[in-house]
């Protein structure tokens, strides 16, 4: 079966929770002591409805105030897909939850509430999806039945997300616009009569249609050694094998292979899951592989096809997203975790900070605060096989921690 990770964004009451909950209402996913509760709670408060958003909110505060706070993961199931969707924040103050929601998805619903357009927020979850390279975007235009079903709405507020993405530096991005209701469920899961001109799909039928491979496009084949496999055992006398996660392309036997930082090259042997033998690995799986060769391989190496190394540096320049209530300032340090090497880190420079309604950077300022975005310079204690997070999403991440409180400060995107 198809697994779909989506993550869904929006401003404030824009109805994120509600169409979840809408969602798995209509694919019958809700339990009956969780619909139960739905109803009682809905007539408690006066309401001649059910309310959706309780199927996901599960903070008290979230409750109370009718706001998601935290990030939210809801699974379910259809006849074609399994999604895993991330229910993120719209305020403005949990823009760290939003990116932390999004890093690992596929695709992602904005949600834009049809009386009010496109508002600052949008922007914001835009750029996002923008920086994180989500390639599939569905515009959810939401709330249709509070504004007449209007079509000229729809088409106003698509011209603008559409204007949007011509200032984008991503251009690897589908965009698709579906107007629905939440609340009432037109287009959601069904198509709905009472907006006969729009003749696309809906929501879930789109969501149901994406294929989307866990390899990233075009990537190069990343393997970090997370762990050197030596049984020692009578049977395994002298066996000696790799585990990890491969990223990006493609990995078989016989492929000729170099080891870093060594740059010792050697010939994959075999591949094995448990008791299980392949010829020929995707990105996005986990494994052990042999070589031919007797070399030395430790945890936090590399292999890689030959030909398609990696840079090895000291020195990096990223994007960063700011998650700590201290402020990033030049000449501060941090433990910097990638993959499964770290190092300690010094910034050398901050260079600005990023508008995220596409406007413009602010040139050479003193710091970065939380939940801002802007470019940085690093200087490394070691070096790091890296790739640009634009040619390989795995190998171009990052994260910092605070050496004193052991928080992770902030999220990075290898420029």
């Amino acid at each position: 079966m198809n697994v779909l990770k989506i993550a869904t964004a929006g401003s404030v009451d824009d109805g994120k929770s509600t169409l979840i909950g809408r969602i798995l209402y209509d694919t019958n996913s809700l339990t009956e002591d969780k619909l139960q509760a739905i109803e009682e709670k809905s007539r408690q408060r006066g309401f001649d409805y059910l309310d959706f958003s309780l199927a996901t909110d599960g903070l008290v505060a979230e409750r109370e105030q009718g706001i998601t706070i935290d990030v939210a993961h809801i699974y379910f199931s259809t006849a074609k897909t399994s999604f895993i969707i991330a229910d993120t924040p719209g305020h403005i103050e949990y823009t760290r939850n939003m990116v932390t929601g999004a890093s690992n998805s596929k695709a992602s619903i904005i949600l834009v509430d049809a009386r009010n357009g496109v508002v600052e927020q949008t922007y914001r979850h835009f750029f996002i999806n923008n920086l994180l390279q989500v390639k599939e975007v569905v515009v959810a235009v939401n709330k249709m039945d509070l504004v007449d079903y209007s079509e000229e709405k729809f088409n106003q507020i698509k011209g603008e997300i559409e204007y949007l993405a011509e200032k984008s530096d991503y251009k690897n991005q589908k965009i698709t616009f579906i107007p629905i209701s939440a609340l009432k469920g037109d287009n959601v899961v069904n198509p709905s009569s009472n907006i006969d001109w729009y003749s696309g799909k809906s929501l879930l039928e789109y969501l149901e249609g994406l294929n989307l491979e866990e390899k990233e496009d075009d990537a190069q084949a990343r393997f970090p050694v997370q762990s050197v496999i030596r049984p020692k055992t009578d049977e395994f006398h002298d066996y000696r094998g790799y585990a990890g996660k491969l990223y990006g392309g493609n990995l078989a036997v016989g492929d000729k292979v170099t080891v870093l930082p060594s740059a010792i090259e050697s010939t994959i042997k075999s591949i094995n899951f448990f008791d299980q033998e392949f010829n020929e690995v995707k990105g996005g799986s986990s494994f052990t592989l042999t070589l031919e060769d007797d070399i030395n391989v430790s945890r936090g190496d590399m292999i890689v096809k030959a030909g398609e190394e990696p840079q090895i540096t000291k020195q990096l320049e990223a994007t960063i997203c700011w998650m700590d209530k201290s402020p990033l300032q030049a000449s501060d340090k941090y433990y910097i975790k990638h993959g499964v090497n770290d190092a300690q880190v010094k910034i050398t420079s901050l260079e600005n900070i990023i508008h995220t309604d596409f406007s413009g950077k602010d040139e050479n300022p003193s710091k970065l605060s939380l939940n801002e975005i802007g470019k940085v310079q690093l200087k490394l204690s070691k070096p790091l096989l890296v790739d640009s997070y634009k040619e390989n999403k795995s190998n171009g991440a990052f994260i910092l921690i605070d050496p004193k409180t052991n928080n992770t400060s902030g999220v990075g995107f290898i420029n």
